[in-house]
């Protein structure tokens, strides 16, 4: 993990919310659809290069923050994707979807429609990341 640096694209997109386990774990900047993307810190860019126990871990974290994602917020659907074309840094994408969300049906990737969060909205996600994930959460400061 020494070393790590978020890419750049991530980094100005997202706001670092803290850490689970060895991820990173970031918030699209759009309130529009709860998006979070976890980011493992280590230096391999596919699922499959990842050691079998971290596929695991990773495996477990997604989720980890599937059930969030469904406990928090009404939702019809979860997506999950490690796309990686544009940025190539190993990510994954956790998207909680509802019918009713901006771009329903279509993918949110790319999609017209943006809405940036408050300090406040990103900083009552973070408490109850807190709440829900408890130890396994750990959370950095906002601001």
């Amino acid at each position: 993990m020494n070393g790590f640096i978020l890419d750049s694209r991530l980094a100005s997109d997202c706001h670092q919310l803290g850490r689970v386990d060895n991820s990173l774990l970031l918030l699209m900047d759009n309130s529009l659809v709860p998006w979070l993307i976890l980011v493992p810190m280590l230096d391999v860019t596919e699922f499959h290069e990842l050691e079998h126990d971290v596929q695991l871990q990773l495996l477990e974290q997604i989720n980890l923050l599937s059930a969030y994602l469904k406990h928090e917020f009404a939702l019809d659907k979860i997506n999950v994707a490690a796309i990686g074309n544009i940025v190539r840094q190993m990510h994954i994408h956790v998207v909680g979807r509802s019918e009713q969300d901006f771009c329903w049906p279509n993918v949110v990737w790319g999609a017209e429609g943006r809405k940036a969060y408050t300090e406040q909205e990103v900083g009552d996600i973070s408490s109850s990341l807190i709440n829900r994930l408890g130890d396994r959460f750990i959370p950095y400061p906002q601001g």
